[in-house]
């Protein structure tokens, strides 16, 4: 039961503190869609979008205006095309990535994600045609984001898929090239993807999901920086055991009321709530910063010595409190890092003390990876491929959920800085280590056997 002081502090979270959520998401299967004509195909994906999502932006208008949450994004995931399309070619799924931008369009929602492969084990068909597709359907489309599951614990990593990635990855970036290569933005590449995600780019729904389903997605660093903040000024001797439980207290706020406005929409969008994913997502505003957290708690920035212990504590935190607050908890569930996205993290890989290498160690801990991170544009496809396979590992090994979006900004270097707006934000080019020199490993293929699940140590 809620008390006088619970209430308040909600109340506080949403005037003050900047608390919003971070994206409402309907996820549809489209696997009664399937059809081998194209056209069909087409317009039965496109009228079961807008069966089930045709009033998904009005509907959080609405509820944004009742509790004053906002909002700040409306999307869509659906089943991976590369399943539900595999009879058709690659120039086929370029104009299926058109149909599912037009859709996006006519609802208003803000991006649509599940143009997606899984070939941590093997490349079918489908997902080859949908990935050579990849460059040409985010450069020609606004709103659609694409992903590529390419490892697992159970299955190792496809170093051939990996390999691929790293080209499409050049390509996408090269075909933006007037837009700081922003079609690589919208493209992830995973370990261990869950199959609940309502974040982009990596959103899609898996297979084992409802016919259509309601999951929403929290936000709130600034309040979790507000509340240490707090707690530091109001306990002389407050350490990091007491930071922890501040912080898991703070989560279990946030968990309840992204769980109440979710449940919201999707009772009145007649669908089935999902599951609430409990990562703290930054922004590129002042006081709404993940990095603000880690100087908020005494480190003098993120990067510096001490972050990844810090980090490791933060993700705990925040599970803890978000699974007492809400049954239904899925997705990522942590807290992001990315670069470009996040304020804070943007300025110490600005001024270097925030290296590609220490943001490669923190995703050890973080909830995704190497997110949002601008590279100099003449970093070869191989060493992208290279550092996509070493981000992999770190996933596969740890038995969790680990990504890249790498964007190698064409005509810039190290030091220069992207701008791609809105939640996208901006940032600097990080360095990379022999990042233009040739890296025969990664042209060796095959497969990465899984690691032995006993003799840990």
């Amino acid at each position: 039961m809620l008390n006088q002081k619970d209430i308040i502090s909600t109340l506080q979270m949403v005037r003050e503190e900047n608390l919003d959520l971070r994206t409402v998401t309907v996820g549809i299967n489209l696997t009664d869609c399937v059809s081998d004509d194209i056209g069909r195909f087409k317009r039965n994906i496109y009228d079961k979008i807008l069966k089930h999502a045709g009033q998904l932006v009005t509907t959080c208008q609405r509820i944004e205006r009742r509790y004053g949450i906002e909002v700040a994004n409306k999307r869509i995931s659906i089943s991976p095309i590369g399943v539900v399309a595999a009879p058709f070619s690659t120039e086929q799924m370029v104009d299926i990535a058109l149909t599912l931008d037009h859709a996006a369009n006519e609802l208003g929602i803000d991006f649509i994600g599940g143009f997606s492969a899984l070939v941590e084990k093997g490349i079918s068909r489908g997902d080859q045609a949908l990935i050579s597709a990849i460059p040409e359907a985010l450069t020609q489309s606004k709103r659609v984001c694409a992903s590529v599951n390419v490892a697992s614990t159970r299955a190792g990593l496809n170093m051939d898929a990996i390999n691929q990635m790293g080209q499409v990855i050049k390509q996408a970036a090269q075909l933006t090239a007037e837009n700081d290569g922003l079609a690589a933005a919208k493209l992830v590449v995973f370990a261990n993807i869950p199959q609940d995600v309502p974040f982009m780019a990596g959103a899609y729904l898996g297979i084992g999901e409802a016919d259509a389903v309601v999951s929403v997605g929290v936000s709130g660093p600034g309040v979790v920086k507000a509340a240490l903040q707090r707690a530091l000024e109001e306990e002389e001797k407050l350490d990091l055991s007491r930071a922890a439980d501040v912080i898991k207290q703070t989560a279990a706020r946030l968990t309840r009321a992204g769980e109440l406005v979710g449940r919201e929409v999707a009772s009145s969008l007649g669908l089935p709530f999902g599951i609430v994913d409990l990562s703290l997502a930054p922004t590129p505003n002042e006081n709404d910063s993940v990095g603000e957290i880690f100087e908020a708690i005494g480190l003098p920035a993120i990067g510096a010595p001490g972050s990844t212990a810090f980090l490791a504590m933060l993700n705990d935190a925040v599970k803890k409190g978000g699974a007492f607050a809400s049954s239904h908890v899925g997705g990522l569930s942590g807290a992001f890092i990315p670069v470009c996205e996040d304020l804070t993290i943007a300025r110490s890989a600005s001024n270097r003390t925030l290296s590609l290498e220490k943001l490669e160690a923190m995703t050890a801990v973080c909830s995704v990876g190497l997110d949002m991170v601008a590279l100099p544009g003449d970093t070869s496809a191989e060493m992208l491929s290279a550092i996509i396979a070493d981000e992999m590992a770190i996933g596969v090994i740890n038995k969790k959920t680990t990504a890249a979006r790498l964007i190698p900004v064409p005509g810039k270097q190290a030091g220069d800085q992207v701008f791609f707006g809105g939640l996208l934000g901006e940032g600097p080019i990080m360095a990379v280590n022999m990042g233009n020199q040739e890296n025969r490993f990664v042209r060796l293929g095959g497969r990465i056997p899984a690691p032995t699940q006993s003799l840990v140590n």
